[in-house]
């Protein structure tokens, strides 16, 4: 059995800990209310965008665009949204294993965005092409137009045949739901699924199609981006908050366990000093 020197030695340790698992929780607190207000007030815009970008290319008919076709590149390229900082619970890791569960490191280039995802992915053998870990710290939407023009222009010149982008929707404060969207090349088809249009009425561009796209996709590309950037932010403090609330209560629990452990050594330190002092008295007597 552990001395009450040791018990108590634990249990200070223990509080420490609780301390500043219970501080992180309250800071984790206010910047999710401040990220959730910012997720929340970006959804319509990005809805309504993502629904006018169905309706566009739907209605554009057969478009011969390099956006819209399918590139003869086998590799793929995966801009993968995580954090900089752990004590997240499972936040980072599910991003890491959605990636590795559905592309191989052999043909498969990771543009990173936060510093565990991509500690996370080397560790697994993936090609990390950029390092944009910086951008988390505060994300804005020029980062977004500047990652995109990098991974188009990858697309572009067919280094790569496939982006994706991997990153953690959040839907509320206790869930948060890892996903994984196909950018480009753009399936019509499967966007025209989302929306209920009139495909008997044909886009009529002014300047011309292809034109117009170039204009339309990137732009399209880079708020699909921020887009995700805003869901991770939140969907982090969400997950921290969550991971600091169950460790402050385990500290609590673990300081109420010690606090027994603690107070029965102590009755059994005074029951053996009474012994002693009762069998000590008998022999002089």
């Amino acid at each position: 059995m552990a001395s009450m020197r040791d018990i108590k030695r634990r249990k200070e340790s223990v509080a420490s800990t609780g301390q500043i698992t219970k501080a992180m929780k309250l800071v984790s607190t206010v910047k999710l209310q401040k990220a959730k207000a910012r997720a929340e007030s970006n959804k319509p815009y990005f809805t309504m965008l993502y629904d006018t970008m169905c309706s566009i290319l739907a209605r554009t008919g057969t478009v011969n665009h390099r956006y819209l076709k399918e590139s003869e590149s086998d590799r793929k390229a995966v801009i993968a949204l995580t954090s900089n900082r752990g004590l997240a619970g499972g936040y980072n890791n599910n991003i890491v294993k959605e990636i590795a569960a559905a592309f191989t490191p052999e043909n498969t280039d990771i543009y990173a965005v936060g510093k565990k995802g991509l500690e996370g992915l080397s560790r697994k053998g993936f090609n990390i092409v950029e390092d944009y870990s910086e951008v988390m710290n505060e994300p804005l939407y020029a980062d977004a137009i500047q990652i995109g023009k990098n991974v188009l222009s990858s697309y572009e010149q067919g280094n790569v045949g496939e982006i994706y982008l991997a990153y953690t929707y959040f839907k509320n404060t206790v869930v948060h739901e890892t996903r994984l969207v196909k950018l480009l090349p753009i399936d019509v088809d499967e966007i025209m699924q989302d929306v209920e249009i009139d495909r008997l009425t044909l886009m009529n561009y002014e300047p011309e199609e292809e034109e117009a796209l170039d204009m339309i996709i990137p732009k399209y590309i880079s708020n699909i981006i921020y887009g995700a950037f805003i869901e991770a932010v939140a969907s982090e403090n969400g997950a921290r908050m969550q991971a600091m609330d169950s460790a402050t209560k385990n500290a609590d629990e673990m300081i109420a366990d010690l606090t027994l452990k603690y107070n029965r050594a102590r009755q059994g330190s005074i029951t053996q000093e009474l012994t002693e002092i009762i069998a000590g008295a008998e022999a002089i007597s």
